[in-house]
């Protein structure tokens, strides 16, 4: 399910926590692409504004996409738009703790999640250590020389 994320919303959540006070948006899409790397998920969160003239830490990632709402509209505006546009709302995962976007979410079928129910079990998540890769033998098999010592090893004859 595509998450649709109000950026600064979210993110004064996060920095009401003593230790993530000075977190900003660069770090937060870090923190949000984990997470949605662990979930298999894809994202895209909207901020308000034009955003930090330095925007290269806030780019690039394969599965979120940074959207600014620009001067002239507010991300809830934004926001709200995508959720009118999107051609599958009832996979769509709206994630603001505002009552505006929240009943957009419901009139579209999408479902809503409070931005402080999100970070819960972002962070909850994001303590576990991460699920280590399968060997590659799991998949392919073992080589025909670990082969020939399993069955050496148990006098089998190949």
């Amino acid at each position: 399910m595509p998450l649709l994320i109000d950026g600064y919303n979210l993110l004064r959540v996060i920095q009401r926590q003593e230790t993530m006070a000075g977190l900003d948006e660069a770090g937060l899409i870090h923190i949000l692409t984990e997470y949605l790397r662990r979930t298999r998920n894809q994202g895209q969160i909207v901020f308000d504004g034009i955003g930090p003239p330095d925007k290269t830490g806030l780019s690039g990632f394969s599965n979120i996409e940074v959207f600014f709402s620009g001067s002239f509209r507010d991300a809830d505006t934004f926001i709200e738009e995508k959720i009118q546009t999107c051609s599958a709302p009832r996979s769509l995962v709206v994630i603001s703790s505002d009552l505006r976007l929240i009943a957009a979410a419901k009139r579209r079928k999408a479902a809503a999640v409070r931005s402080e129910t999100f970070w819960e079990m972002v962070a909850k998540l994001l303590e576990k250590e991460p699920p280590r890769p399968e060997p590659k033998e799991k998949r392919q098999g073992i080589s025909q020389a670990e082969t020939q010592q399993w069955l050496d090893l148990f006098n089998l004859d190949s």
